[in-house]
C-alpha cells in the first residue's frame, strides 16, 4: 500500500472512531439512575422521619426513580451517619439529619466515627425551626423576666429539662444561664415525652426543646412558652416574644433538618438531588404539613447549606467545651 493510501486509511479509521464515539451514549452524570434510599437516624413517627417521607413522595416523581425511607435509629443518629459515610458516592444513599448530630454531638465525644465536614456532601436544607423555653402551669412566672427574677431568688431550685444530655437544647440552656447570670441545673430525660408530666406537675420548673415539640401543649394551656430563639416571632406562637426582643441578642439560635450524601458525590448528582428536594419542599401540601408542626420549610443550594453546617459546627464547639460536658 502506498504512503498516500495508508494516510487515507488512517484518516478514515480515525473519522470512523470519532463518529462511533459520538454515537455512543455518555453516562448521564446529572441524574440518578437507580433507586434512592433516604436514611433516617431516628425512629418512625418523628420529625426527621416525616420530612424524609414527605420529600420521598415528591422526589420520586422528579428523578424518576423509587425513593425509599430507611429508618436506622440509635446512637443519636450516628448509626445512619456511619452508613451514609460508608455508602457509594453515587446519590443512591443519602440521609436527612437534624442539626444536633452534625454540629453538636461531635463536640461531646472524645472519639467519633465520622467527620461532619469531611465525610459528607451537603445537599440542601429541608426545614428550619426555633427552640422554646417553657414553664409548667404550677409556675408563678407568666413572662421571661418573671422567671429570671424567680430563678435568681431561688438558685437552688432553678433547673430546666431537655430531652437528652448533650442535645442542642442542653447547650442553649448553658448559654441562657450565662446570659442571665443564674447557674440553672440541667435535668436530662430520655425523650421529650418523658419530661412533660414532670413539667406539668411542677417537679421540674422549666424545659427547653424544639418549638414543634411544645407548641400544642402551649396552645392547650398545659404549659406556657415564655420565649423562642428565632430572629423573629414564630407564626406558630405569635403571642410569644423572642429572646432577642427580651434583650438576649446572643440567644438567636435556629435548628435545621438537612440532606446529606457521602463525601465525593459528583456535583451534578448533588445538584440533581438538590433540585428534586427543593421542588418537593415547595409543594403546598408539604409546606402545610411542616408548618403545622412548627417547622419552616427551607430550601438552599448545596453551597449555602455547606456554609450553614460549617458555621454551626464552629459556633457550638466552644459552648460545649466551656460546659465541660462529655458523652463518653
Amino acid at each position: 500500500m502506498s504512503a498516500g493510501n495508508r494516510l487515507v486509511s488512517t484518516i478514515t479509521a480515525l473519522l470512523g472512531a470519532a463518529i462511533l464515539a459520538a454515537a455512543t451514549p455518555v453516562p448521564a452524570q446529572d441524574r440518578i439512575d437507580k433507586p434512592v434510599k433516604i436514611l433516617v437516624g431516628f425512629a418512625a413517627g418523628g420529625t426527621a422521619d416525616l420530612i424524609a417521607r414527605v420529600v420521598a413522595d415528591k422526589l420520586k416523581e422528579t428523578i424518576g426513580q423509587p425513593v425509599i425511607v430507611d429508618n436506622r435509629p440509635g446512637a443519636a443518629g450516628r448509626i445512619a451517619a456511619d452508613a451514609v459515610k460508608a455508602a457509594a458516592p453515587d446519590g443512591a444513599t443519602i440521609m436527612v439529619m437534624p442539626i444536633g448530630p452534625m454540629t453538636v454531638v461531635p463536640h461531646t465525644l472524645k472519639s467519633i466515627s465520622y467527620d461532619t465536614l469531611k465525610d459528607f456532601t451537603p445537599i440542601g436544607l429541608g426545614a428550619t425551626f426555633q427552640f422554646a423555653f417553657a414553664v409548667g402551669p404550677q409556675s408563678g412566672a407568666k413572662t421571661w423576666p418573671e422567671f429570671v427574677a424567680w430563678a435568681k431568688a431561688n438558685p437552688n431550685k432553678a433547673s430546666y429539662a431537655t430531652s437528652a444530655a448533650g442535645s442542642l437544647p442542653h447547650f442553649i440552656g448553658v448559654l441562657l444561664s450565662r446570659e442571665v447570670g443564674v447557674d440553672m441545673v440541667h435535668v436530662a430525660y430520655k425523650g421529650s415525652a418523658a419530661y412533660v408530666n414532670d413539667l406539668i406537675g411542677g417537679q421540674v420548673p422549666a424545659a427547653i426543646d424544639a418549638l414543634a415539640d411544645l407548641t400544642e401543649l402551649h396552645r392547650a394551656g398545659r404549659i406556657r412558652i415564655l420565649a423562642t430563639s428565632g430572629a423573629a416571632r414564630s407564626t406558630a406562637v405569635p403571642d410569644v416574644p423572642t429572646f432577642a426582643e427580651l434583650g438576649l441578642r446572643n440567644m438567636v439560635a435556629s435548628g435545621w433538618f438537612g440532606f446529606f450524601a457521602p463525601a465525593n458525590t459528583p456535583k451534578p448528582v448533588v445538584d440533581a438531588l438538590n433540585r428534586g428536594i427543593n421542588k418537593a419542599l415547595a409543594s403546598p401540601d408539604v409546606v402545610e404539613r411542616l408548618t403545622k408542626l412548627g417547622m419552616d420549610p427551607a430550601t438552599s443550594t448545596p453551597e449555602e447549606f455547606a456554609k450553614i453546617v460549617a458555621s454551626d459546627f464552629a459556633k457550638w464547639g466552644p459552648v460545649v467545651r466551656a460546659s465541660g460536658f462529655t458523652a463518653d
